[in-house]
Formats: C-alpha cells, structure tokens, sequence
C-alpha cells in the first residue's frame, strides 16, 4: 500500500507542475492506471486525449497554448495566438494558431481546434521566444516575428488584421523598427510591409 501511494502522490507532484501526458508517467515510472484512478477521485481531469491537469488547476486563456504544445512539443505558437500574448490585439482567437516545420505532420488533437501554417529555413526559426505558460516552456513568436507573419500569412487571418497588428506594434512600442525588418527580410515579404510600415511610421 505505501508504494502505491508514493506512485500516486509522485503523479500528483508531477501534475501540479502543468498539464501531463500519459507517455510522461512512462519517464517517472508511473503506471498508467493510476491516471485513471486519479480522475475517478476527481483528483484529475482528461483536459484531451492523453491529456491530463490537477482538477483544482484554474483554466485561464493562456492554457490551450500549454495543452497544444505539450502535445506538440516542436510547434510554435504563431499570429492570432502569438498577438494576444504579446498584446497586440483584443481579439479572443477562435482556435491556437500554431507554426509546424513544412514536412511535418499535421496533429491530430480533438481539442482545442488548431489554425496550422507551415513554413521553413528563415521563415520558421526566425524569432522565436520562450515562455513558460503553466508550467509548460512554450515556443511562440516574437512580436515583430508576429506582426511579419500576419503579413506573410495574410490570406489565413486577413490584411485588415495584418495592418491592425502593425499599427498596435509601433504605438505600444512592442519592439524596434529593425526587428520588424529583419523579421520581414526573414519571411520574405518585406517589399509587401514596407509600404504599410511607411504609412504607420
């Protein structure tokens, strides 16, 4: 019986660190049943599938960013996701908007929804920073990374929000002109914002 205990008590520690996965038990040596067990005491809740958070944890707007990339571990939290973050936007996203590597695989999670782009090289390792969002250390874009992609990716989340977001950048002082620059260069589409960042500034 003790031993049982330690397990489940370790399983605890381990959750309130942030959401767990079920292949996260198989590195501490946890059976996998005791998640089953947790959530019939109530202790656990299935957030998703093979998902997992302490059910006294309070879910705020940041916590399907840490759900998605725990269970994306190589994704980057990108446009929409990434403007709400950074405070760039007052728009609630409908879905976590997530960057993927061009060849990768598209996830299959049932929930939350996910708004994918792709890209590579420049386009995909160009400004990125880490935060640590409910105890998950989550890649996501920086705001001129950000703004740079509304544009880059303007057919997906729409010019007028592209513009918007540029706009909020340069009054909030989210970050300097030449980061904007080199995030343009980066993606490719400085030709296209130049002419937007010229009537802006």
């Amino acid at each position: 019986m003790p031993a049982k205990t330690s397990k489940l008590q370790l399983l605890l520690r381990l959750a309130s660190r942030g959401p767990v996965r079920a292949r996260d038990l198989d590195d501490a040596r946890i059976p996998r049943p005791y998640l089953k067990r947790l959530c019939d005491r109530g202790e656990l809740e299935r957030v998703g599938r093979g998902l997992y958070r302490l059910n006294t944890t309070s879910v705020t707007e940041l916590s399907s960013l840490a759900d998605v990339v725990k269970r994306v571990p190589r994704g980057i939290i990108c446009l929409l996701s990434a403007l709400q973050v950074h405070g760039l936007t007052t728009e609630a996203p409908h879905a976590v908007w997530l960057l993927i590597d061009r060849r990768a695989r598209t996830p299959a999670l049932d929930t939350p929804k996910l708004e994918i782009v792709r890209a590579s090289g420049s386009a995909r390792s160009h400004g990125i920073e880490h935060r640590l969002i409910e105890g998950v250390r989550v890649a996501i874009t920086t705001p001129a990374k950000t703004v740079a992609d509304c544009f880059r990716y303007r057919r997906h989340v729409g010019l007028e929000v592209a513009i918007a977001a540029l706009k909020e950048y340069v009054e909030k002082r989210k970050g300097t002109i030449e980061a904007l620059v080199d995030a343009a260069r980066a993606n490719r589409i400085w030709s296209v914002l130049r002419a937007y960042l010229e009537a802006v500034v």
